[in-house]
């Protein structure tokens, strides 16, 4: 009796002095060492790659965010800001009907397929407002010429990057609005393209938000009220 008793508390004793020690190892000393490297090595993306701007946060180059007018008085779809450029469309994104203590968006897709009537729908009424919004008097934009990142979302609903025909695309209108030299938002356009991953993967693309950022600057330049 006496041994088994012995036993039990030797073993109960080893079974939590194995609980302590994995416990510093993998819950405190790993994620300190962790986060420690990546801090060090990598402190732009372990910190969610942030964009700062005059010393304040304006987004993740990660994260797409809209360009949008305040909602009106009684208005429930906000009107997109015809000054910036504009990202892709959103619609696979919901919000928080759970917890309605937090105004959060989640992300996601639209899960409509091919042949959805809503969803063809929803490609027609925005290849409808890509032409007329980024129409001007001395530009008319095609209805052959908007590429399908302008009237499909991705499959997040949150991409930041657009394809650089699309950001083109709407060179006229953004320089028009911000009373700007077409040639030098084009430039603009240009210089914010980034090429394929390892010059194989994926897409040219531009990052929207980085694209704004240095439209604003130009702005800034130009002397227009930003």
């Amino acid at each position: 009796m006496n041994n088994s008793l012995t036993n039990g508390a030797r073993l109960l004793g080893a079974g939590l002095r194995a609980l302590l020690a994995l416990t510093v190892l993998t819950g405190v000393l790993y994620p300190l060492a962790v986060t420690g490297a990546a801090q060090a090595l990598f402190h732009d993306k372990a910190n969610g790659s942030e964009i700062r701007v005059d010393g304040r946060s304006v987004g993740s180059e990660l994260i797409g965010q809209r360009y949008d007018l305040p909602l009106k008085k009684g208005q429930q779809t906000p009107e997109p800001d015809l000054r910036w450029f504009q990202p892709r469309p959103s619609n696979g994104l919901g919000t928080n009907s759970v917890n309605t203590q937090y105004q959060l968006i989640l992300s996601g897709a639209t899960n409509r397929s091919a042949d959805s009537e809503e969803l063809l729908r929803w490609v027609k009424e925005a290849k409808a407002a890509v032409v007329e919004d980024n129409s001007t008097a001395g530009y008319r934009v095609r209805p052959q010429d908007v590429p399908a990142d302008a009237v499909t979302s991705s499959g997040s609903g949150l991409d930041p990057h657009i394809s650089p025909e699309y950001a083109r695309l709407q060179v006229h209108r953004v320089a028009e609005r911000n009373h700007l030299d077409v040639k030098r938002v084009a430039q603009l356009v240009e210089d914010h393209i980034d090429g394929r991953i390892l010059g194989f993967i994926g897409e040219p693309r531009v990052n929207v938000l980085k694209l704004n950022i240095g439209l604003r600057e130009l702005s800034r330049q130009a002397g227009t009220r930003r």
